[in-house]
C-alpha cells in the first residue's frame, strides 16, 4: 500500500490523520496497514508512539487486527448512513427495514387530546404508567421483570448495556448472519465481534458451546424476528441455548426484542437461564412506529442501575412525551387490535414469498419478522436480476461475518400479487437466463 498520505507528529495527530484518511476515502475498507515499525520508521517515531495511536484506532473500530496476518482498515470504519440508499426511480423497495405506515396505529386522536403534564428535571426518569403496563405485558411473555428503565430504541439499550460491564478488547457473540449497525457499534466500542452461526430457530447450540468455551465476555440474540434471517426460537432451540448458558453465569446475555408484538412467533426468553448479568429490550419502533424512539429495557438491578447512572448524566431521560404516547397506547385495546391485523398481514406477506420462491426450488429463511433470508450463489448477480425486474433488495455481504453469500428481501410493504414476479427474478439469476423471468 502506498503510505504517503499517513501522517503525524504525535500518536493524537497520527489517529486523526488516519481517520480523516478513512473518511476521505484514502484508504479503504480490509486494506492492509503497515507494521508498526514500518510506520514509525518512516514517520521518525517511536515504535510505542506508533502501537499507541493503533489502541485508539482499535478501541474506535477503525482498524482490526489480525493476528499474525496483520493490520487492516475495519469494514466498520465508516459508520453507514441513516439515510436509505436512493433508489432507481419506478424500483419498489425491497431493500429498507421500516414497517409498513398503513399497519401503524394512528396517533392523531391520542395527539389531539393529549394532556400531558410538564416534567421537571428532579421527576423520575421513567414514567410510572408506562413501567406499570410494560411490566404487564412482559410478564404475559414470562421475561423475569426485574429493575426496569427506558432507554432511546433497541440498538440505544444494547450500546448502554455493553458499556455497563465491558471494556476495548472483550469478545462479544453474535448472530451471523446479523445485523449490521450492530456490527459496527461492537467496533466503535472497541468490541471484537464473534460470529455465532445460526438456522431458522435461531443461534446452533454447538457452535455456542464451542465460542463460550473461547471465552466470550457477551452474547447478544435476537429471540424472534431476527435481522437479516427472520429466524426464531423453537423451544428445544431455546432451552438448549439456556443450559448452555447456564455453565457461563458470568457472561453478560443481551436479548434483543426489537419487533415485539408484530413479530409473529412466540418470545421464547433465555434470561432465565440465571446469567449474572442480563437484559431484556423490547422496542416499539416497529409495532407502534419508528418516529417513538423508546424501548422497555428490564435486567439485573446492577445492569439496570448502572445504565441509569450513565444516562443520567448524558441524555437523562427519553421524553416524557414520547412515554405518554406509549402508555397511552398500550393501555388502549383498539391498539392490540392493530398489532394482531398487522402480523397477520406481514405473516401472509412472508408465507407467500416463502411459497413462491419454494416453487422455484429456492430455500429461504423466515419464520418471523419483515425480512426473508435467501441463499444465493451470487449476490450481485440476484440483485441485478431482482432490479432488472422492478425491485430493489440488499446484498447479503454486510450481514454476514462468516456465513454463506444470500440476499434480504424486506416483506413489510410487499404485494402478495408481486410474489412470483420476485421469485422468478431471482430463479432467473440462478438459472444464469439472459432475461427476466415472467411469471
Amino acid at each position: 500500500m502506498n503510505n504517503d498520505h499517513i501522517s503525524g507528529r504525535n500518536a493524537t495527530e497520527l489517529v486523526q490523520n488516519i481517520e480523516k484518511a478513512i473518511r476521505e476515502g484514502s484508504l479503504h475498507a480490509e486494506e492492509p496497514m503497515p507494521t508498526v515499525r514500518q510506520l514509525a520508521k518512516q514517520l521518525g517515531l517511536s515504535p510505542g508512539t506508533v502501537a499507541s495511536a493503533f489502541k485508539t484506532l482499535r478501541q474506535r473500530g477503525q482498524i482490526r487486527t489480525n493476528g499474525r496476518n496483520g493490520t487492516f482498515i475495519s469494514t466498520s470504519s465508516v459508520p453507514p448512513s441513516r439515510n436509505p440508499p436512493r433508489l432507481r426511480p419506478g424500483l419498489i423497495d425491497l431493500a429498507s427495514g421500516s414497517p409498513d405506515p398503513t399497519l401503524l396505529p394512528d396517533l392523531t386522536p391520542i395527539l389531539h387530546r393529549f394532556e400531558g403534564p410538564s416534567r421537571l428535571y428532579p421527576d423520575e426518569p421513567v414514567l410510572d404508567s408506562l413501567a406499570a403496563i410494560a411490566r404487564v405485558r412482559l410478564n404475559s411473555d414470562e421475561i423475569p421483570v426485574g429493575s426496569l428503565t427506558i432507554v432511546a430504541g433497541a440498538l440505544d439499550g444494547v450500546e448502554r448495556a455493553l458499556q455497563a460491564h465491558l471494556r476495548p478488547g472483550d469478545r462479544v457473540g453474535v448472530e451471523d448472519p446479523g445485523y449490521p449497525p450492530l456490527f459496527t457499534l461492537l467496533a466503535a466500542l472497541g468490541l471484537q465481534a464473534v460470529g455465532l452461526h445460526t438456522d431458522q430457530f435461531g443461534i446452533l447450540p454447538e457452535d455456542l458451546s464451542k465460542k463460550l468455551s473461547g471465552s466470550l465476555q457477551a452474547i447478544i440474540v435476537t429471540p424472534r424476528a431476527q435481522n437479516p434471517m427472520g429466524c426464531a426460537f423453537s423451544a428445544n432451540r431455546a432451552s438448549a441455548l439456556r443450559d448452555l448458558l447456564q455453565l457461563h453465569p458470568r457472561v453478560l446475555l443481551v436479548e434483543d426484542d426489537h419487533a415485539s408484538e408484530i413479530a409473529g412467533a412466540a418470545l421464547r426468553t433465555l434470561c432465565a437461564a440465571g446469567n449474572e448479568h442480563w437484559v431484556h429490550i423490547r422496542s416499539v419502533s416497529k409495532s407502534l412506529g419508528p418516529d417513538l424512539r423508546l424501548a422497555v429495557l428490564t435486567g439485573d438491578e446492577v445492569s439496570v442501575s448502572r445504565i441509569e447512572h450513565r444516562r443520567s448524566l448524558g441524555a437523562g431521560w427519553v421524553p416524557f412525551l414520547i412515554q405518554t404516547i406509549v402508555a397511552q397506547l398500550w393501555e388502549d385495546p383498539a391498539t392490540d387490535e392493530v398489532l394482531t391485523h398487522a402480523r397477520e398481514v406481514y405473516a401472509l406477506r412472508r408465507d407467500a414469498l416463502k411459497k413462491a420462491l419454494s416453487k422455484f426450488g429456492l430455500t429461504s429463511y423466515g419464520l418471523s419478522g419483515l425480512n426473508i433470508w435467501v441463499p444465493v450463489t451470487d449476490e450481485h448477480a440476484a440483485l441485478a436480476s431482482l432490479d432488472e425486474a422492478g425491485f430493489a433488495a440488499s446484498a447479503g455481504q454486510r450481514y454476514r461475518i462468516a456465513a454463506e453469500p444470500a440476499i434480504r428481501i424486506n416483506i413489510a410493504r410487499l404485494d402478495t400479487k408481486l410474489v412470483d414476479k420476485v421469485a422468478g427474478a431471482v430463479i432467473t439469476s440462478a438459472s444464469g437466463l439472459g432475461q427476466s423471468y415472467q411469471p
